[in-house]
């Protein structure tokens, strides 16, 4: 099972961008820490809020998808 931590930091990654690059453009349009530190520990204590991922996504350019799964027969 994936953890949170590893999710968002392969999402991260397969954008292209660091993490530096991610706190920088988080810090610029949403107002968050400029410390990479501070979200580090968020991901690793798992301590993320909903809306700070949707930010987090936007600034990847994703978006936040709810898809109803398809039922088992």
């Amino acid at each position: 099972m994936m953890t949170v931590h590893n999710e968002i930091k392969a999402q991260i990654v397969r954008a292209g961008y660091t993490m530096q690059e991610v706190v920088d453009r988080l810090h610029e349009e949403y107002g968050w820490s400029d410390s990479v530190s501070n979200l580090s520990a968020k991901l690793q204590r798992e301590s993320i809020r909903y809306k700070e991922v949707v930010e987090l996504a936007d600034v990847l350019g994703y978006d936040i998808v709810w898809q109803k799964r398809r039922d088992r027969a």
